[in-house]
C-alpha cells in the first residue's frame, strides 16, 4: 500500500504559492500506469480542490476509495504512537484537519473512509482495522456526514483502543441545534437559527405584515441567510429588509437554508473582530484574529497581509491570549467544554460590546495549520506550536487510557 503525501504538505506548497500543475499531472499519469495507485488519486483530488475544481476533485476521490479505504500518511519521524483517524468523502471542509494538526509530528497516521455499508455490515470486525493505539473521530457535523455518525456510534461502544471526539454531543454543534444547548450559558451570545426551505420562506415573507419578523416573530431585521452545509461564507447574505431577503431566497431555489438575526459585533472604532479558537481536552487556545471593515470576515480577505498594524494587533491577542481573553471569557468557554464535552472542537466567535462572547460556529472540523509565511507573521509559529504540542500531548495521554468508550 503506498503512502499518500496528504493534506499537510500539499496546503504548505499551494499557500507558498508554488505551482502545483505539473505535479498534480504527474500524480494523474501516476494513477494511469497503475491502475491501484489510490494515493496517487486522493493528492489528486486535494490539489484540484485546490484549484476550485471541486466535481473533478470528487470524482478522483470516488475513484480512489474504490481501490482502498486506508491511507497512511508519509511521515520522515520515528512514530511514538500509531493513530487510526476516521474519515468522511467529501471536501477539505468535511473533516478535522488532522493531518495539519500533526504535520512533521511523531504521531504515525492513517486515515480511515469506511463507507456506513461496511459498518453496518454482519461482518464488520474492528480486527479488520490496521493495528492502532488510539482512534480519533475526525468527522465533521454535517447533513453528509450524519449516516456515518450514526453509523458509528454503535460500533465504537465496544472498541479495543480509545476513542477520541466521537459521543452523541457531536451532532449538537449544528447551527440549528447549538443555540439551545448555548443559550443559557454564562457570558455567551448566540443568535437563534432556523433552517427552513428557502419556498417556506418565501411563503412567510408573503404573508408577513412589514417589517418582517423572523418564524418565531421574536426578532427584526437584519437577519443572515446560508446555505446548509456551507461553508466560508459561501451563499451567506445579509438582508436589510424584506426585498432583500425575497432576492436572497430566490436566488437558491429549492434549497434548505439557515436564517438567523444579524448581531452588529463592530468595536469602538468600527472594526470587526473574529476569532478563531480551539478548545483541546477543554483548554482554549488561539489559533487567528481576522480584523476588516466589513461584517463577513474570513481570515484570508480580511487584510491582514497587507496591514502591519493588523498583524501588531493580532500578535498581541495571541501573545496574551492565556492572561487576558482566555481569562476573561473562562467561564463561557469552560461551559461550552462540558456542554458539548468533544475532546477537540474548533470555535469562530466575536466580543459584543457588553463583555460577552458571540458564538458564530462550533465546529470540530475547522480549518487549522501553522502555514502563514513566517515572515508576515512570526508570531503565529510560536502560538500554533502550543496547539499542536497539547493536540500531541492528548494522544499521547489517551493511548494509555483503556477506560470505557461509551459515548457521553
Amino acid at each position: 500500500m503506498k503512502t499518500s503525501l496528504g493534506l499537510a504538505p500539499l496546503l504548505r506548497q499551494h499557500l507558498s504559492g508554488v505551482d502545483l500543475t505539473a505535479f498534480g499531472q504527474t500524480l494523474i499519469q501516476r494513477a494511469s500506469t497503475d491502475p491501484t495507485d489510490a494515493a496517487a488519486l486522493m493528492d489528486a483530488s486535494i490539489l484540484m480542490q485546490f484549484r476550485g475544481q471541486r466535481d473533478i476533485a470528487m470524482q478522483l476521490q470516488r475513484e480512489a476509495l474504490e481501490i482502498q479505504t486506508l491511507y497512511p500518511i508519509q511521515s520522515s519521524r520515528p512514530a511514538r504512537l500509531k493513530l487510526l483517524a476516521i474519515m468522511a468523502p467529501g471536501d477539505l471542509m468535511s473533516n478535522v484537519p488532522i493531518e495539519c494538526l500533526l504535520e512533521e509530528s511523531d504521531i504515525a497516521l492513517t486515515l480511515c473512509y469506511p463507507s456506513p455499508d461496511e459498518l453496518t455490515a454482519e461482518s464488520f470486525d474492528s480486527l479488520q482495522f490496521p493495528e492502532h493505539d488510539l482512534l480519533f473521530f475526525a468527522i465533521g457535523e454535517s447533513d453528509a456526514n450524519r449516516p456515518l455518525l450514526d453509523a458509528w456510534l454503535p460500533r465504537l461502544l465496544d472498541w479495543p483502543r480509545p476513542v477520541l471526539n466521537l459521543k452523541q454531543t457531536l451532532g449538537l454543534v449544528a447551527r440549528e441545534r447549538v443555540h439551545d444547548v448555548m443559550k443559557a450559558l454564562p457570558g455567551i451570545l448566540i443568535p437563534p437559527t432556523w433552517r427552513l426551505r428557502t419556498d417556506r420562506l418565501e411563503e412567510i415573507i408573503a404573508n408577513n405584515a412589514q417589517p418582517l419578523r423572523s418564524p418565531d416573530g421574536s426578532v427584526n431585521f437584519p437577519l443572515i441567510l446560508r446555505p446548509v452545509d456551507s461553508h466560508a461564507g459561501q451563499g451567506l447574505t445579509k438582508a436589510e429588509n424584506g426585498d432583500e431577503l425575497l432576492a436572497a431566497v430566490r436566488s437558491l431555489p429549492n434549497q434548505e437554508v439557515f436564517l438567523s438575526p444579524f448581531v452588529d459585533y463592530r468595536s469602538r472604532d468600527g472594526r470587526y473582530r473574529k476569532y478563531r479558537l480551539v478548545l483541546i481536552d477543554g483548554r482554549p487556545f488561539a489559533c487567528h484574529m481576522g480584523i476588516s471593515d466589513h461584517w463577513m470576515i474570513h481570515y484570508l480577505n480580511a487584510g491582514m497581509a497587507e496591514s502591519a498594524e493588523k498583524r501588531a494587533e493580532e500578535a498581541d491577542f495571541m501573545n496574551r491570549f492565556d492572561q487576558e481573553f482566555a481569562v476573561r471569557h473562562g467561564p463561557a468557554l469552560t461551559a461550552i467544554h462540558r456542554a458539548i464535552g468533544l475532546d477537540y472542537l474548533g470555535i469562530d466567535c466575536a466580543e459584543t460590546e457588553d463583555g460577552r462572547l458571540l458564538i458564530f460556529e462550533i465546529d470540530p472540523a475547522m480549518v487549522v495549520h501553522a502555514m502563514d509565511p513566517v515572515d508576515l507573521y512570526p508570531y503565529k509559529q510560536p502560538a500554533m506550536r502550543k496547539v499542536f504540542d497539547a493536540f500531541r500531548t492528548m494522544l499521547i495521554q489517551r493511548a494509555k487510557d483503556r477506560g470505557s468508550n461509551t459515548p457521553a
